[in-house]
């Protein structure tokens, strides 16, 4: 316990206020990400840095994966470069509704 209470005393939580996700939402709803980030944070409590970073990276990559989505766009280069390349050797023919024609609706 610090000897001044320095956020009680001026009202604020340094706390909340320097995690991205436990930040006032609008509407008072959780951010999309709060589940990761709060497992993190958890998993880190006491244990120190050097040894937060080893024993959390998981929950960390978790986290970094939610708010960045880099496997995700990763993943989806992947599966447009082989749809590319089976439209390209003849094998693969997408429907007309991914052509941009549509049927008339009535």
């Amino acid at each position: 316990m610090p000897f001044w209470d320095l956020q009680r005393q001026l009202g604020i939580d340094v706390d909340r206020w320097l995690l991205l996700q436990s930040a006032a939402q609008p509407h008072g709803n959780a951010g999309s990400c709060h589940a990761f980030e709060r497992e993190w944070v958890e998993c880190g409590h006491g244990l120190g840095q050097t040894r937060a970073r080893r024993e959390c990276g998981p929950e960390y990559e978790d986290f970094m994966e939610c708010m960045h989505r880099t496997k995700l766009a990763a993943r989806l280069k992947t599966i447009l470069e082989r749809r590319d390349k089976l439209i390209k050797e003849g094998k693969y023919t997408p429907p007309d509704y991914h052509k941009g024609k549509e049927e008339p609706r009535p």
